[in-house]
């Protein structure tokens, strides 16, 4: 036993290691686990899982969502929509000192319910709002930082595809999922704009005002929101309401955001095309590494490493929310490492089971569980937690993939003073966390409430 877990901790180590030399992490996976299964079960038992695997992953029913939301956040970042969201938050917010930057995170945090892509909502609201920032003088700390902080809430906000795959990881409903993301949500909405005007009440040189606009323009706007929010609501909205589920919801909002680009003249057939392209590519590279972290997945399983941390964690007699805390902290180093998706593959499985054994087993009830809740709350609540720990590994560096992004795009502002920026947003999604963590029923009550 104490060889298996020797052997599966050697195996993780050089997984990080294959990953620090730059080698894609579904390859890194599928390398590790392949060999992990071939050396501890022969290379039959191998073989006989990779005729298999692929199909039984992938011809699943609930990962169908994943290329229709894809295609939608593809469509989006060409229709036209990142403009309007931006020119419409803009019109209200702008007349406060720091309103563009927090007009940026209103306009993020629209493209995001739209997109489900964080690094897609940095880039598509970065070509927008950067040269607004820069065109009212906004201090290059703040006007990157806030793009870069502001393109997190594109993994959150529903719908999003990183909460889709936890949600077939832990075997939870996604609808739930995306009820319990929308509160959390705003409050990092809330939060940020909070943090720009504090950011700017200290340093007031960092954002002059840009006054108000005329109020032609601000009707004209403020209309330009409401196809926008029209495609929100359906798509969404008849989630919420049981019309229908996650994957026709993101065909109808594939048909909707093309129409919308349509009649724009945004969207002709050469971008249909390049966005059919670009959700084959992000898709394929997507089902690549959940083959791999399903072979690492086995490999662990059948070497007990999964088993011998649950019980050497019960064993250590610390309390339920210690454990929570330091799993969580854990999340935040992990993500200075790799994205978001392929953390949440590789770790949530080593994760869940001592978080459901701490509770008191599958199946217990708020009565006798160790956090006080169900087995499914404990889902919901978890899961939202990782994935706002997973949302600060994309403004930390070294990997800090928003960060990145947005250097991309503002090249006469130094990455160091990108990641000056987004440190205040840092500070600001520690509170949340801290806020999530001491009260689980803000993430909790919407759920409730559907399934009420």
């Amino acid at each position: 036993m104490i060889d298996s877990i020797l052997l599966g901790i050697g195996s993780l180590v050089a997984l990080i290691v294959l990953i620090g030399i730059r080698m894609p992490i579904a390859y890194a996976m599928i390398l590790v686990g392949g060999i992990g299964i071939a050396v501890v079960n022969g290379p039959g038992l191998l073989l006989n899982q990779l005729k298999t695997l692929a199909y039984g992953q992938f011809s699943t029913y609930d990962l169908s969502v994943v290329p229709m939301f894809i295609l939608m956040g593809a469509l989006a970042s060409h229709a036209g929509l990142s403009s309007a969201l931006f020119r419409g938050a803009n019109a209200w917010l702008g007349w406060l000192r720091g309103g563009t930057a927090m007009a940026a995170i209103a306009g993020c945090a629209g493209f995001g319910a739209v997109c489900g892509s964080s690094l897609a909502t940095a880039s598509t609201m970065g070509k927008v709002a950067l040269p607004e920032l820069r065109r009212y003088n906004y201090s290059g700390a703040l006007a990157t930082g806030s793009l870069a902080a502001g393109g997190v809430l594109g993994i959150l906000i529903p719908p999003s595809v990183v909460l889709i795959i936890y949600a077939i990881i832990v075997e939870a409903n996604i609808v739930t999922m995306f009820a319990a993301a929308l509160l959390p949500g705003i409050m990092a909405v809330i939060l940020f704009i909070i943090t720009i005007a504090l950011y700017v009440t200290l340093r007031p040189d960092a954002a002059p005002r840009s006054g108000h606009v005329d109020r032609e323009e601000f009707i004209a706007a403020t209309a330009g929101l409401i196809p926008v929010m029209l495609i929100f609501g359906i798509v969404l909205g008849g989630i919420y309401a049981g019309l229908y589920n996650p994957t026709p919801a993101a065909a109808i909002g594939v048909a909707l955001v093309w129409l919308y680009g349509t009649l724009r003249g945004e969207i002709g057939f050469a971008i249909l095309i390049q966005s059919l392209k670009e959700t084959a590519g992000t898709t394929g590279m997507i089902y690549l590494i959940l083959l791999g972290a399903e072979l690492m997945k086995i490999y662990m399983s059948r070497i007990g490493l999964p088993q011998a941390t649950a019980e050497w964690i019960i064993a250590s007699g610390l309390e339920p929310m210690t454990v929570m805390i330091i799993l969580l902290i854990a999340l935040i180093f992990l993500g200075c490492l790799m994205d978001s998706l392929s953390m949440i593959l590789l770790v949530i499985p080593f994760f869940w089971p001592v978080l459901v054994d701490l509770n008191g087993g599958l199946y217990a009830t708020a009565d006798t569980a160790g956090f006080g809740m169900s087995t499914e709350d404990l889902k919901i609540w978890f899961g939202i937690l990782a994935l706002i720990v997973v949302e600060l590994g994309l403004i930390t560096p070294p990997v800090g993939m928003n960060v990145f992004v947005i250097s991309a795009l503002a090249k006469d502002t130094p990455m160091i003073e990108t990641f000056k920026g987004v440190a205040p947003f840092f500070g600001a999604e520690l509170v949340r966390v801290v806020v999530l963590l001491a009260f689980p029923a803000i993430t909790l009550w919407l759920p409730g409430v559907l399934a009420g």
